[in-house]
Order: structure tokens, then sequence, then C-alpha cells
């Protein structure tokens, strides 16, 4: 994978009027056949919640699929989530 490829992402969408606290997860990973694959993991903060797994030809189409997904979970109002700060 290229170091410019963003490889893991964290998005959080919360409202507290509406009780929702929700998690959206999309990493790059190689499977076993080393094929890329883009792994999405989604659910209410707290719990397991659920995975899929899309396999892709190469690196750069999973990104192209990882950025495709990151607009649509933006305009949905998620955002992504910030690194917590060292005390």
């Amino acid at each position: 994978m290229t170091d410019n490829t963003i490889q893991y992402l964290v998005l959080d969408r919360r409202d507290p009027d509406a009780n929702m606290a929700r998690f959206y997860v999309l990493s790059i990973e190689e499977s076993l056949f080393g094929d890329a694959s883009l792994i999405r993991e989604w659910g209410r903060i707290g719990t397991k919640g659920q995975r899929r797994v899309e396999l892709h030809e190469s690196t750069s189409r999973a990104a192209e699929a990882l950025e495709t997904w990151l607009r649509r979970k933006q305009r949905r109002g998620y955002r992504i989530r910030s690194a917590p700060t060292s005390s």
C-alpha cells in the first residue's frame, strides 16, 4: 500500500436529543489471498456492531471505495473522530 492511502478511519455520529451515538469504521487490509479488501464496521457506540468485507482487485480500487463511503457517511452527518490527545 502506498503511504498516502488512508488505511484506517473512524467516524461517529452523535445526537443526544435523538439518543443517537453511532460509529462507522473504514479500513483497507490485505486479504489472505493478497487482494485488497475494504472492511466496513458500524453500529451503536458500545456494541459489537456489524462488519462487511468487500474485496477489490487493487489497493487503489479499495481506496476509491473508501473515499466513496466516506463522502456518503459525511453527507449523513458522520464526522471523522479525532485522535485522543495525551495529557
